[in-house]
């Protein structure tokens, strides 16, 4: 079922995603540099994990997961949450907790296009992505 995610994903768009990154905390600088930096995701399975990569020229991240088991990360801003990565309704939603705090991070594939919709409490940013 996650089969339609596998692959390498390039950012064609980003909306909102400044509002995100100011209600995370995310100091001035970094977020100059994340405004303008057009990461590539790529996602793949290794035995029973998901293998999520995110590459820049900024940073480089990779999270390593099963589905429906609560794991431990350090996020892409050095914040430290528990994540759990459900599929539902063909999504995969990434749930991340931390400081009484919560995000969610919705992906869905459609045709060659993926969106990825970030959601801390009313602030919503959109990224979408294209198969490369």
């Amino acid at each position: 079922m996650v089969d339609k995610f596998l692959g390498t994903w390039r950012l064609i768009e980003s909306k909102n995603f400044d509002e995100y990154m100011i209600r995370l905390g995310v100091g001035f600088a970094t977020r100059q540099i994340a405004n303008v930096t057009k990461p590539t995701t790529i996602i793949s399975l290794d035995g029973d994990f998901i293998v999520l990569q995110t590459q820049s020229t900024f940073k480089n991240t990779e999270v390593k997961f099963k589905l429906n088991v609560e794991f431990d990360e350090t996020t892409a801003d050095d914040r430290k949450v528990k994540s759990l990565v459900t599929l539902e309704d063909g999504k995969l939603k990434h749930v991340q907790k931390w400081d009484g705090k919560e995000t969610t991070l919705l992906r869905e594939v459609h045709d060659d296009k993926l969106d990825l919709t970030l959601t801390l409490g009313e602030i919503v940013s959109r990224r979408h992505y294209e198969k490369a």
